[in-house]
């Protein structure tokens, strides 16, 4: 029996080497068994030319339209987003390990509903096939106002240094790659819910190379990528080249999900009702620092 296919999806997706449209095909099986292998192994899945070239044009496209919408910043940070020392741990510890983030978001309110980059995010075949390659049941648009789908620009001279992320997993479709520099680096695991790894993510911020990947990612590449466990790291652009557009897509395990006060102002340079209400409820999955 021929399985419909939505509506918009094939302008955006290659359904031929994706057929995210089609669960039961032996397509949609391999597609999604190639990512559980980079998953598991690496906390990575990088699935080349997800999107299509036309559509990346056309997200590429509302993002410039959007950039008068980013809010940028630089700021001095250790990897758990902290700005301060912490006079309990020594100084040259990963906690008082202090590096410039200079980059920008464009917010989750500036989207309007039907554009190509929201319709994308919104596909629930986008997210079921990414629930299967997490190997979860099902997943949920983010409902934060502010960071469910967002944009990281990082333009000439800017780099998001290395840092954990608070969700267990990010999604995110490179859309423009600067000319130089730009490039995802990340140690794979470097921390695990019982162990801080304090001492690998030290060699690291100290210069260090072991263990670390880099990803020359290409437009129209969608990566799943385990960032709470997994330092991880975007390079400076260089001086003279183009910005670095990403599009990310955030997704939760449970519905109307709200991102956290501290991180969403550092980001967003706001917040709002929602946040503040979701801080008063929020209950943590692990103890680790963020």
């Amino acid at each position: 029996m021929q399985q419909a296919v939505p509506e918009n999806l094939p302008e955006l997706v290659d359904l031929h080497a994706f057929p995210i449209h089609a669960p039961d095909s032996a397509g949609y099986v391999a597609a999604v068994d190639d990512a559980r292998i980079g998953l598991r192994s690496e906390g990575c899945a990088v699935l080349g030319s997800f999107v299509r070239p036309g559509a990346v044009a056309r997200l590429n496209d509302e993002i410039v339209e959007r950039k008068h919408a980013t809010h940028y910043s630089t700021q001095v940070i250790n990897p758990y987003f902290h700005t301060a020392l912490n006079p309990d741990y020594p100084a040259d510890h990963p906690v008082n390990t202090f590096i410039e983030r200079s980059s920008g978001f464009i917010p989750g309110d500036a989207w309007g509903t039907g554009c190509a980059t929201d319709v994308l995010f919104r596909a629930p075949e986008v997210a079921r096939f990414i629930a299967d390659c997490l190997e979860i049941g099902a997943l949920y648009c983010y409902d934060d106002p502010l960071a469910g789908l967002t944009s990281n620009i990082c333009d000439p001279g800017q780099q998001f240094t290395w840092h954990f992320d608070t969700n267990d997993f990010a999604v995110t479709v490179l859309v423009q790659p600067a000319d130089e520099g730009g490039l995802f680096e990340y140690v794979p695991q470097i921390r695990s819910a019982d162990d801080e790894g304090f001492d690998a993510i030290a060699a690291v911020l100290a210069g260090g190379r072991v263990g670390v990947r880099t990803l020359e990612l290409r437009p129209g590449d969608l990566q799943i990528f385990r960032g709470r466990y997994s330092l991880h790291r975007v390079t400076r652009v260089g001086a003279g080249s183009r910005p670095r557009h990403a599009a990310i897509f955030a997704y939760t395990l449970a519905p109307g999900v709200i991102g956290r006060v501290a991180r969403t102002r550092q980001l967003f340079g706001r917040v709002l009702p929602a946040h503040e209400e979701a801080e008063r409820r929020r209950v943590r999955s692990d103890a680790l620092l963020d």
